[in-house]
């Protein structure tokens, strides 16, 4: 294909993403960059009542092409205070609770305050507690300790701080010089940026697509109802989500992955074929891979009723869930498969 990817264009726009805070459902702040981002790229844009995006792009004809990338990732929320000044909290998304034992966080006010703390077990030190490696690691034996003189709920209360505010994760962004990025939350910003590098590679080359193009950025995903409303005239759906790693999968972090099947069943036939043929034809290197315990906002899609055919694909990332990595290649690679399904 002919068409170039602007790859430092991609690896700036995804740096961006990766430092805003957006655990499901807290996703202002980066729709609103989302959607500055595409008006520059000369995309009509639109906002849902649930707060997602729609980003279109006029094309020959006007059947609609639908891709969707959610901008949302794992957190949690306050669920109590503790009578000594500590946060228990509740996931907002699925991760393992050793995934970010002794991580960095902030937590968000209702007012707009930010609060830093560090994600701990009740009893994080083996200098005084003799069980604390055998201690599980779930929900009721977690904490956040805050970076604030605080040894009461009244001193927290006086912080603004209450039941219900978000949580976010440090991403721990590094961007290494071979190529490699590693960063909490490549779910699903990488595959966002993918998106954005391919609006900027139809943009940069005046290409017109064969069928209009919607792009809608879901901001649900990690917990199940993304995409489960979609604009009425998308006859087709790709999803652009991490691919997994491990076990029995072929996916490598500089590959994009092909899902024939998740937890949800199998995807569209037509289309997953046509992707394959298009990415052997680029010369993209990909894999095609089954994920058990995934879903995707095309399963969403689907099961909220909407009347399309599916596939999903994205570059393949390392320790989903957990401290990710993923590598460029991979990623301008989604966006160049993306380009060949709507330009050929």
């Amino acid at each position: 294909m002919a068409i170039r990817i602007d790859r430092e264009y991609m690896n700036d726009v995804l740096l961006r993403l990766l430092a805003v805070p957006s655990p499901s459902g807290f996703c202002g702040r980066i729709i609103g960059l989302v959607e500055e981002e595409a008006k520059a790229l000369g995309c009509l844009v639109e906002r849902t009542l649930k707060g997602c995006s729609i980003l279109t792009v006029p094309g020959k004809s006007d059947e609609v092409l639908g891709i969707s990338a959610h901008v949302d990732t794992l957190g949690a929320m306050v669920r109590s205070v503790k009578p000594n000044g500590t946060l228990r909290f509740t996931p907002v998304g699925g991760y393992m609770m050793q995934s970010v034992e002794n991580e960095y966080c902030r937590v968000h006010t209702r007012d707009g305050r930010e609060y830093e703390g560090t994600v701990l077990s009740v009893k994080p030190s083996v200098h005084v507690y003799g069980d604390a490696r055998e201690l599980k690691r779930e929900e009721a034996n977690m904490e956040i300790r805050l970076d604030e003189r605080v040894a009461s709920k009244e001193d927290v209360a006086q912080l603004g701080i209450q039941t219900g505010d978000y949580i976010s994760w440090d991403p721990r962004t590094r961007k290494l010089a071979n190529g490699y990025i590693k960063s909490r939350h490549l779910d699903d910003k990488a595959g966002v940026a993918a998106v954005l590098a391919m609006l900027k590679a139809l943009k940069d080359s005046g290409t017109v697509p064969e069928r209009t193009v919607k792009m809608f950025i879901s901001v649900y995903e990690e917990v199940g109802h993304g995409s489960s409303s979609l604009p009425a005239d998308i006859r087709e759906l790709i999803a652009v989500d991490m691919g997994a790693m491990g076990d029995d999968l072929e996916c490598k972090e500089t590959d994009v992955s092909i899902c024939a099947k998740d937890s949800s069943g199998p995807y569209d036939y037509e289309m997953t074929s046509r992707l394959i043929e298009l990415a052997k034809k680029e010369g993209i290197p990909f894999a095609v891979d089954i994920y058990p315990n995934y879903s995707s906002d095309a399963t969403a899609a689907l099961r909220g009723g909407s009347n399309i055919r599916a596939a999903l694909i994205g570059p393949g990332v390392h320790a989903s869930h957990g401290m990710e990595r993923t590598h460029e290649d991979a990623i301008a690679n989604t966006a160049v498969l993306l380009l060949a399904y709507a330009t050929q």
